[in-house]
């Protein structure tokens, strides 16, 4: 595995995309060259010697929150959403694989005959090996995000950051897509995203995030190369921290 520059200033990181990401411009499911382009982002970023671990939603197959609005039993519906996580990670381990990198999925709920389970000192291991770890099935319990997933794992992980990619390239004061007026954060404190309700994460990831000192990078994953750029210190992004 190479080394990782001296210039980077995470040497591991997590990253958290949604679902909807994979979706490309489709409404629904997996769009090939857009979980290719992602692949292709992650190997880059581990050519440049940083480890990897990923997680990712399952908004572009089924939301357990959406489920339940519409009537269905939470637990039931969260678990569907965990299988949608699986489904995901699957693919993205394939993409990763196709162009050279080792990938392992680790799921929350066991599944022996299609990945592993998560254990974390395996997972870490993993990562020390230069292999892509994908944590699927959020954290194996309904009523918890795949925000706080993420989170946790990052800190399992002892991840140096967490990398939220999102359709944005920061953190605003509204929503950038309906307020012309909306102002990016180049940095903002843990409490001012939980009291202001900027929407990075919920609040149970972000306290979580807060409680255990790992800054969460927001930048635009839509954006070809831009994991290593901002890695990098290059381009725009929001950095969630308490560190001045």
């Amino acid at each position: 595995m190479p080394h990782p520059s001296t210039a980077l200033k995470y040497k591991r990181v997590l990253l958290k995309m949604s679902g909807e990401v994979l979706m490309g411009k489709q409404e629904f499911g997996l769009d090939p060259e857009t979980v290719d382009r992602v692949a292709a982002d992650i190997k880059e970023v581990i050519d440049m010697g940083v480890e990897v671990c990923v997680t990712v939603g399952a908004g572009n197959i089924f939301r357990g929150v959406s489920g339940a609005s519409q009537g269905m039993d939470r637990t039931t519906a969260d678990y569907m959403g965990m299988l949608g996580i699986v489904i995901n990670a699957l693919a993205l381990q394939n993409a990763l694989e196709r162009i050279g990198v080792q990938t392992r999925v680790q799921s929350a709920i066991e599944m022996n005959t299609i990945c592993e389970p998560y254990i974390r000192r395996r997972a870490v291991r993993h990562m020390e090996k230069g292999r892509v770890v994908i944590f699927a099935a959020g954290t194996g319990n309904p009523y918890f995000t795949s925000d706080t997933a993420a989170t946790l794992r990052a800190s399992e992980m002892d991840c140096d950051a967490i990398m939220k990619g999102t359709k944005v390239d920061g953190v605003y004061t509204a929503d950038p897509m309906k307020d012309p007026d909306a102002k990016h954060y180049d940095r903002v404190s843990y409490m001012d995203v939980l009291t202001k309700n900027l929407r990075v994460m919920d609040s149970t990831a972000v306290s979580l995030a807060r409680e255990n000192d790992i800054p969460i990078v927001v930048f635009s994953i839509r954006e070809k190369g831009n994991i290593a750029k901002v890695l990098k210190g290059e381009g725009k992004y929001t950095i969630v921290s308490d560190a001045k």
